[in-house]
């Protein structure tokens, strides 16, 4: 099949060799599991079990909040001990609801809602809603909650979707190694989550640096028959090929305009891990307790893919994997490019966890940052087509207007243009902060807008009341003067 070129990109050293061939573990379960409410984009889910209680394997603790939110569940059976604020996987290190669960070792399931018996004669609604049941969020990273993506079928006309195998990041080697060994999984997910956008057409993208990967999916599919159908479609090896945005245009040839949704030129993108998690949860009522996730870098005694269970501190994970070699430099939650610091071993793998990386000082390749020199490399290779030279300088003058002008706003802070550049700015770094001030800058807008319609609100209501108390005053004392013209 055909591909796109895409703008930019770049070519780090991808690292992959470390972890690729290692097929995936599983771990064994913890002394403990710490389950996060927030693992997802949206709001936190309301915890309906109470310390004391016992609870199966795939158990609710947590019921989605609102339309944009996911559930929670027990990744196995134990005792709640504690429900109660514990640091996160975020870079902050902030305190979130958690559950803490101690497994009693059975892994005795609960009772689930079983496997729909035929998906494809299922109406659509009825995938949607067992995949909204069983927690299942976008897992290359973004924890979308998925069956909000689901829905953009009916607010989109949609032809095709995509399950995204690029994995482009270096180091990662996760979504290979599910692709290789769970290939029928991924391809039957895919065909489930198109039933339920309503879409005939799925392609399966993998970058051609996985060749093994493009076999097995070639051969799981190759027997799929009837609609929708599907497609494996090797792409280039180029940073950030896994970007939904730049695989939509690799693989259709299409683009999507600044700010807007994939959708809105007919199609939707979806993880591998994600698609698996979508068959578990169709076919046998499973929800997700645990996913798949790549333990490397140069710091690790045996970098690893191991299915960990949701809520695993990253401290046992890593013990698993034989320890460290050597003291790291940096940990990473997820990849070296787009992954998030780590704030420590003792917080806990969530959904959206899809590496570990314990990165020595040599890996890092960290230097002094110099001047500028206006050579324009991060111009050249910027996949987004902005002008990151000029977005910087601006932002250093505090110049936010000038660089939301110049599409700071549109930058998906891939951190090719670091990487890129001969004198170690850290332009990305410039751009998140540009970004975070910005929107810190429009929430304010926005509550003093809120603030002005419900003091002007107010003051009408008051006006109102006023005029209607003054009208009711005249109309009693028209009343009382009555009489008296009649006596008269």
């Amino acid at each position: 099949m055909k591909t796109f070129r895409i703008r930019g990109g770049i070519h780090p050293d991808y690292k992959k060799e470390l972890a690729s061939e290692q097929a995936i573990e599983a771990l064994p379960l913890p002394e403990r599991l710490y389950i996060p409410l927030q693992q997802h984009i949206g709001a936190m889910g309301d915890v309906v079990v109470a310390v004391g209680e016992r609870v199966g394997k795939g158990q609710l603790l947590a019921r989605s909040y609102g339309a944009f939110s996911a559930a929670q569940h027990a990744p196995t059976s134990g005792v709640v001990v504690e429900i109660t604020s514990l640091p996160a996987p975020h870079p902050s290190g902030l305190p979130q609801t958690t559950v803490v669960i101690e497994p009693d070792g059975e892994e005795a399931w609960a009772d689930l809602p079983g496997a729909l018996a035929d998906p494809f004669a299922a109406p659509p609604e009825a995938i949607r809603a067992r995949v909204a049941e069983c927690g299942i969020v976008g897992m290359g990273g973004a924890a979308f909650p998925a069956a909000v993506k689901l829905d953009l079928g009916l607010r989109y006309p949609l032809d095709t979707l995509i399950i995204n195998g690029a994995e482009c990041e270096p180091y990662l080697t996760c979504d290979d190694r599910i692709m290789r060994e769970r290939a029928d999984e991924v391809a039957d997910g895919g065909r489930l989550m198109a039933h339920a956008l309503g879409v005939d057409k799925v392609l399966i993208a993998i970058e051609e640096n996985k060749p093994q990967a493009i076999e097995r999916m070639r051969e799981a599919t190759a027997s799929v028959q009837g609609r929708p159908g599907v497609a494996v479609v090797p792409v280039p090896v180029q940073y950030p090929m896994g970007s939904e945005r730049h695989l939509v245009l690799a693989v259709t040839g299409r683009e999507t305009p600044a700010r807007k949704l994939t959708a809105e030129v007919g199609v939707v993108v979806n993880n591998v891990a994600t698609a698996r998690a979508v068959h578990q949860a169709i076919r046998h009522g499973r929800p997700l307790t645990a996913r798949v996730v790549t333990v490397s870098g140069g710091a690790i005694r045996q970098p690893k893919n191991v299915e960990v269970p949701i809520g695993t501190r990253i401290a046992d994970v890593v013990a698993f994997c034989g320890g460290f070699s050597s003291e790291p430099a940096r940990l990473v939650n997820g990849g070296p490019m787009m992954g998030q610091p780590l704030p420590g071993l003792e917080v806990p793998i969530v959904k959206g966890s899809s590496g570990v990386l314990a990165l020595t000082a040599a890996e890092l390749h960290a230097a002094a940052p110099n001047p500028c020199i206006r050579c324009g490399n991060c111009v050249s290779i910027c996949p987004c087509g902005l002008v990151p030279v000029e977005m910087a300088a601006n932002i250093r003058h505090d110049k936010l207007d000038v660089a939301e002008r110049l599409g700071v706003g549109d930058c998906m802070s891939c951190g090719s243009c670091s990487w890129v550049c001969p004198s170690h700015i850290p332009l990305v770094q410039f751009f998140n902060f540009a970004k975070g001030a910005l929107a810190a800058e429009q929430r304010e807008a926005r509550k003093q807008e809120q603030i002005r319609v419900r003091a002007e609100a107010r003051t009408a209501r008051l006006d109102r009341e006023a005029a209607e108390r003054k009208a009711a005053m005249a109309a009693r004392k028209a009343a009382a003067a009555k009489p008296n013209e009649v006596r008269a």
